[in-house]
């Protein structure tokens, strides 16, 4: 039975929420000539599910091969991805302050989707998972959208908002994984490794 897991993701709070379940973790981060970025571009015509779980299978792809080339102990190695949809249209991460205004401008007062999948790759073994929540905003007036963009926590986020951020402020429901919502949705990720033998 593996008794820890490669975690290739360099959010804090997949970290988090790994600890919290009780799952030992290395990192298995990208070398710094890995175009990781690339590995994210939206197909024409892509629809927000394919697109994370496609997302999140080239990032194993690449965390399994990083893991051989550097010739380290075998172990279950573990991606996730987070993407926002609203109906077909997929927010990723902005790419600047005048782009996470327009995602809360278009997301405000309105619920949209947050898509997380999963995927764990052991040996020759590889299982998947997504998880759907549902988030709806309060309106939010342009004053109180460059109020939070200002903090700096969109950067970086998909959907240009952090739900434990200040952001939590913003939303009026939630139906689904918060976890998931956060990045890393336990009870599924706990479903997939339990498979592979963990006690979790």
């Amino acid at each position: 039975m593996p008794d820890f897991v490669y975690l290739a993701s360099q959010s804090p709070r997949r970290r988090q929420l790994l600890e919290q379940i009780g799952i030992r973790h290395e990192l298995l981060l990208p070398d710094a000539s890995e175009d990781t970025e690339a590995l994210e571009a939206i197909q024409t015509g892509e629809v927000p599910a394919a697109y994370v779980k496609r997302v999140t299978a080239l990032k194993l792809d690449a965390a399994v091969a990083r893991l051989k080339r550097r010739g380290l102990a075998a172990g279950p190695v573990l991606c996730s991805d987070t993407t926002v949809a609203l109906g077909r249209t997929i927010y990723g991460k902005p790419d600047n302050a005048a782009d996470a205004r327009r995602m809360l401008g278009e997301l405000e007062g309105r619920t949209h989707r947050v898509l997380t999948a999963v995927a764990v790759q052991h040996g020759k073994k590889r299982l998947e998972t997504l998880s759907e929540s549902r988030v709806r905003f309060c309106d939010l007036s342009p004053a109180r959208i460059r109020t939070y963009v200002a903090t700096g926590e969109p950067l970086g986020k998909a959907g240009a908002y952090a739900v434990q951020g200040r952001a939590a402020t913003f939303i009026e429901h939630i139906a689904g994984s918060y976890s998931g919502i956060m990045g890393l949705p336990v009870f599924e990720t706990a479903v997939l490794l339990r498979q592979l033998g963990f006690k979790c």
